[in-house]
């Protein structure tokens, strides 16, 4: 009988390692909530710290809330990468528990980043971010599942398994960071700690894939409330980061007031490579709507093409053939079908890809897959430096529109489709994630709030959709992106607005959001999320 391969063997091993990490807890933690957990995990970031500085909280009674919601969460979605929930019973610090993505180094245990390659090589020391809230007193208590190297609109590896949605499970949870949404869904932690090589931001800390520079990366958290999250960054800056990370700016907090100052809001309507879905323009009708009734202004933003520069952020973070991405992979590991998609593109001769550019261009006019196909190919020095230049060029460019336009903050949706089917990534393609990605190119501050789910009624596109001009006009992209579009399968799913400020303006952005949040539940609107 043959043994398995060492990717195998591993994938075997790591997946065993974590469930003994959940049998070794306490068998309470198996059971359901009691009165007194749900008191705990009902409280705000500020509330259990307060409590605990006052005696009447201890840290067992948090870990024991969160705990239970860790070991249900992993039940139903498969969100965890490693439990160190045994660990921290010891711990003396508030028990504020916080959660990780696996790319962040916790000393003593495996960063994978979803490789295989990676398992059995604890990390010597851990990350900067992980020393500074341990020493403002959080617990490190999960790390949570990754798709391999970060880049996937699914969270899925041969190493942990796929993460699912928690409010429906045929569905995905997230791009790179599924994990820690489908744990924070199920209240398995306050705050999740998330590294970016895309996507939107509220922070700085740390990029994951070092020396990649060329787009701006950064550790960044992801919070059930709004006050949680405000709360957790103004205490992190109070540690001063820039003494646990050199690469950090010395920028002190600042605090920022909005309220009652009628801002000016430019919105992205679309991105030029896929249309917002019938459920994700709604969500943003209705923040435009609400912040209207409010007295804010409220235009249109038309910025410079974001596909093009999505187009230089795909060239610049593969510049090297995609080398850091796909030279961990083992012969049969699987990758996302996103990354092999890319990996197939990267890996055709230049020639081969300039000739169905222009084919493409020929036959069916979509320039925006065009151009993807002709210009992804392994870059040398001095290419590198020109599409550098062609970065900060295009930033200026943004600049200018935005200062023209005398904007105070910027609204789009966080991705064209909610959550996509399971299985679907290839149809959808990684630059559906245009959106959200274009503002790590820009290096600007953006958050991301929920404002309503899915309507299978309200949301279903016409019957004749496909035979519609707006369908015609669209490209290949556009069209992958909406072949998995569908309103009543999707119903229930979430759906939100991205917030945006420019570079440094975290504070801002932070309180544009709290705008955002009160306008829609001055119209009725409140956002409240389902309890797993």
């Amino acid at each position: 009988m043959f043994s398995p391969s060492p990717h195998r063997r591993d994938c075997i091993a790591k997946q065993e390692e974590r469930q003994r990490q959940l049998d070794a807890l306490p068998p309470s933690y198996s059971e359901s909530c009691s009165e007194e957990d749900n008191k705990v995990l009902d409280l705000s970031l500020s509330e259990l710290v307060q409590r605990h500085e006052a005696g009447s909280l201890l840290t067992p009674a948090i870990l024991q809330a969160y705990g239970k919601k860790v070991v249900s969460a992993q039940k139903a979605t498969n969100c965890l990468a490693g439990v160190m929930l045994q660990q921290s019973m010891s711990s003396k610090s508030p028990g504020v528990p916080v959660s990780v993505k696996d790319c962040i180094h916790v000393k003593g245990y495996d960063t994978t980043v979803g490789y295989s390659c990676r398992v059995n090589k604890p990390a010597s020391s851990s990350a900067a971010i992980v020393r500074l809230l341990r020493d403002a007193g959080a617990i490190i208590h999960v790390k949570t599942t990754t798709p391999p190297g970060l880049i996937g609109l699914e969270t899925s590896s041969d190493l942990f398994g796929r993460t699912s949605n928690p409010y429906n499970s045929k569905f995905a949870s997230g791009a790179s960071t599924g994990g820690g949404g489908a744990l924070l869904a199920g209240r398995g932690s306050v705050i999740e700690i998330r590294r970016l090589s895309e996507g939107s931001q509220v922070g700085v800390l740390c990029p994951p894939m070092p020396g990649l520079e060329f787009v701006s990366t950064s550790c960044s958290p992801m919070a059930r409330r709004l006050d949680d999250l405000e709360e957790f960054w103004r205490r992190v800056m109070e540690m001063k980061p820039w003494d646990y990370d050199h690469t950090c700016v010395p920028l002190p907090w600042r605090p920022i007031d909005l309220k009652g100052k009628k801002l000016r809001w430019g919105i992205i309507w679309k991105d030029g490579i896929v249309p917002p879905s019938p459920a994700c323009r709604r969500a943003l009708e209705w923040v435009s709507d609400a912040l209207t009734k409010q007295g804010h202004e409220v235009v249109d933003f038309t910025p410079p093409s974001i596909a093009e520069g999505v187009n230089l952020g795909f060239q610049l973070c593969f510049s090297d053939a995609g080398a850091g991405v796909f030279d961990p992979v083992r012969k049969d590991e699987k990758l996302d079908p996103v990354m092999t998609g890319v990996k197939s593109i990267l890996g055709m001769p230049l020639f081969v890809k300039q000739f169905m550019a222009m084919l493409t261009r020929k036959l069916t006019g979509d320039e925006v897959w065009a151009s993807m196909l002709e210009k992804m190919h392994t870059k040398s020095p001095s290419e590198e430096r020109a599409l550098v230049v062609e970065r900060d060029e295009y930033r200026a460019r943004w600049h200018e529109a935005w200062e023209a336009d005398g904007l105070d903050f910027v609204l789009t949706v966080p991705h064209s489709l909610p959550a996509i089917p399971a299985g679907t990534a290839e149809k959808a393609t990684l630059v559906s994630a245009a959106p959200t990605m274009i503002f790590n190119i820009l290096d600007y501050a953006a958050g991301v709030l929920p404002v309503s789910f899915v309507n299978k009624e309200s949301d279903a596109l016409p019957k004749d959709f496909m035979k519609s001009d707006e369908y015609k006009q669209m490209g290949a992209i556009g069209k992958g992106a909406y072949s998995v579009y569908d309103a009543e399968a999707m119903h229930g799913l979430p759906v939100g607005v991205q917030v945006v400020g420019r570079r440094l303006e975290e504070e801002r952005v932070l309180q544009a959001m709290k705008v955002v949040e009160d306008a829609l539940e001055e119209c009725g609107r409140k956002f409240t999320p389902r309890e797993f």
